[in-house]
Parts: structure tokens; sequence; C-alpha cells
């Protein structure tokens, strides 16, 4: 649908308050009408401009990892780096909590929070360990540490979790995400 500039600015105004309201409620709660009262725009606005509430989560909850290069990186730092840069990621964006409250209920969210891991992860795991057979698990291993931070430290807000500095959280976890991309296979098959 061919949009005119004219309608930039309410477009820019329904997502900004559809990204605000999933994150705050997940996309079972959310409703078109509350997203377009928070943008200050008609209901039928939101559904001219996005089709449905579906077609707004999937505009909303855009995230890309947008990992940084890891077989660049020192081996023996891997852990490191990952764990800051997702830290980073997550302290400015708001789509992984978005993404994070809606899909322990909704499929498609689950599925899109699946695709993210093992897409944008498992191959720079499978280059730098040159082991294609388990890259997506150890992608899955980096996503169970990964989204379980995430989700206490944004959604469920558990006080420890939030009172500690990202620069601390790297240190706590970036050990596990270095045994997790290049520790020794426990088992063998």
């Amino acid at each position: 649908m061919a949009f005119t500039d004219r309608s930039l600015p309410a477009r820019e105004a329904i997502l900004g308050a559809a990204r605000a309201r999933f994150a705050a409620d997940g996309y079972d709660r959310a409703t078109v009408r509350a997203i377009a009262a928070d943008a200050g725009v008609d209901p039928s606005m939101v559904i001219r401009y996005f089709g449905s509430k579906r077609q707004l989560f999937a505009r909303a909850a855009v995230f890309d990892l947008r990992l940084p290069d890891l077989t660049a990186a020192p081996r023996e730092r891997l852990g490191d780096v990952l764990a800051t840069h997702l830290l980073d990621r997550w302290e400015g964006d708001d789509g992984l909590q978005i993404l994070l409250r809606t899909a322990t209920t909704d499929d498609d969210a689950a599925e899109r929070m699946r695709a993210i891991f093992a897409g944008q992860l498992a191959p720079q795991i499978a280059a730098i360990t040159g082991d294609e057979a388990i890259a997506f698990t150890r992608a899955g291993l980096v996503a169970t540490q990964a989204l379980g931070t995430a989700l206490c430290r944004y959604v469920l807000r558990l006080p420890p979790i939030v009172a500690m500095t990202p620069a601390e959280i790297v240190t706590w976890i970036a050990p596990t995400f270095q045994r997790y991309l290049t520790g020794a296979r426990p088992f063998s098959g």
C-alpha cells in the first residue's frame, strides 16, 4: 500500500504507540483501540495503515540482533563479546521486550524469537567451531541464558537483576556463553 507523505507522522505515532503498548501489555492484552488512543488517532486509522493487530505487531516487533562478526573476535573472548553486545542491544531496543512478552503466549512471536537466534547466531557458531551439526544446539543454549536474563531484567523486573549494571551482568553470564559457544561437547554422537 502506497502512503502519502502526509500519513508518515500518523504511521510513526501508531508504530511508537504500538511498541510501547505491546512492550507493556504483551500482544494478547494490547488492543487496537488502546494503541490508537496512545497515538492520538482513530482506531480505523490503525487498521487503514496496518491492516490488523497482527500485522501491526509484525511491523512493531522487528528485532535484529545485529551481531558483531564473532569470527573476528579472539576465541577466548567470544562469551564476553557476545554478552556485552546483547546487553547493549537490549538496553536500547524495546523490540526485544515486545517479542519476549508476546512469545510466551503467541506462537507467531515464539517462532520469530526462535528464528532470530537460529538464523542470526547459529551460522556464526558453525563458522567459529567448524561443527555445523551442533551449531543450532549451541545457539539454543546461548538463547536459554540470553532470554532468561532478558526475561528477568526487562519483563519480570527481578530486583537483583534489575539492580545490576550491564557490566556486572556480562561478568556473570559471559563465562556461560563462552562454554556454550566453544566448550567441548559433553557427549558424542
